[in-house]
């Protein structure tokens, strides 16, 4: 199979990449700055002579978007809208010139749709999207509203020969330095792995070969289109999943941190406190409805996984990761 995968040079695109051809599928990355024969200049916003890759594709993974890991500036978040939405339009615009459009279309989205809330797990289904809870500072309702925004740019999309999937994901954990576990871990390593204002709010969060291995499911399952959780079943606590960071790590406790401590690490870090501090509890309905079985449907066994691979692919010659079983 063909996928052309937009935006496929951060963390996640490399991940996926690996693994589809580790299956011998071929992969077109569309980058700003390309850097391989398989890599195809776009800007993610105008069409151009990159949407020739998509006719005759079978399939579209929509990756492209600003990182979310930096300030909530006016400007930063400006960005984040933009550049989402501008490259679920284009390719849209894309696929409906395409002769031959690819049969689906996978568009990253966000569990930062759903509500901050306690109470009860978001599906697809009975979820309460995001935007009108009392008490948590205003700019939040801008994040759902980027979300709500970018799915809107592919349900509008006039591409009636090819199905469409919104991939509300959570944060995708891997080994890979940089990534949201590798921060976590080497927090935990400097004693600072605790709960942060307390450790009530809910953190989702998928390994990454179940992300992988979802996006495969995704492909072949021509029943599922629409907003999908790629979120693993048990979200906890902010509480837990740090003591679940720190038993992987070897680290038997770690400093707590009040709300105003995580203002000022986000602020030397350049990141923002929603990443911290909203409670996102997403459980995937439609995945286990349609019978996706998770490899790791607990952050126990997940981080333990990632500690040990962390370790054999830090050792001097060992080589590049290459991933992961069917679906």
């Amino acid at each position: 199979m063909k996928y052309v995968i937009p935006g496929g040079t951060g963390q996640v695109g490399t991940m996926l990449e690996r693994a589809l051809r580790a299956d011998g599928h071929q992969v077109v990355i569309l980058t700003r700055t390309p850097t391989a024969p398989h890599h195809v200049a776009w800007d993610g916003r105008t069409l151009g002579r990159w949407a020739e890759q998509l006719d005759g594709a079978d399939a579209v993974v929509n990756l492209a978007g600003r990182t979310v890991s930096c300030r909530y500036t006016p400007e930063n978040l400006r960005q984040m809208m933009d550049s989402r939405v501008d490259s679920a339009r284009v390719v849209g615009e894309a696929i409906a010139a395409a002769a031959r459009p690819p049969r689906v279309w996978l568009q990253m989205s966000t569990a930062t749709v759903y509500a901050h809330r306690y109470d009860a797990p978001n599906d697809e289904a009975t979820g309460v999207i995001g935007g009108a809870e009392p008490g948590v500072p205003n700019y939040w309702e801008y994040s759902v509203r980027i979300a709500r925004n970018w799915e809107a740019a592919q349900d509008g999309a006039r591409t009636p020969g090819t199905r469409k999937v919104a991939l509300r994901a959570a944060m995708v954990l891997s080994p890979n330095r940089g990534g949201v576990f590798d921060v976590l871990s080497r927090l935990a390593r400097l004693g600072l792995g605790g709960p942060v204002a307390g450790g009530r709010q809910y953190v989702s969060w998928i390994h990454e070969r179940d992300f992988v291995r979802a996006v495969r499911f995704l492909v072949e399952r021509e029943e599922l289109s629409g907003p999908v959780n790629l979120a693993a079943p048990n979200p906890l606590p902010h509480r837990e999943l740090m003591r679940e960071v720190r038993r992987a790590n070897g680290v038997p406790v770690g400093l707590p941190a009040t709300r105003w401590m995580a203002e000022l690490g986000a602020f030397a870090l350049r990141t923002d406190t929603e990443l911290l501090l909203k409670s996102r509890r997403v459980v995937p309905g439609r995945l286990l409805d349609a019978g996706f079985a998770f490899d790791f449907p607990h952050c126990a066994d997940a981080a333990r996984e990632l500690v040990a691979r962390r370790t054999s692919l830090r050792r001097p010659g060992a080589p590049s990761p290459v991933r992961t079983g069917a679906a």
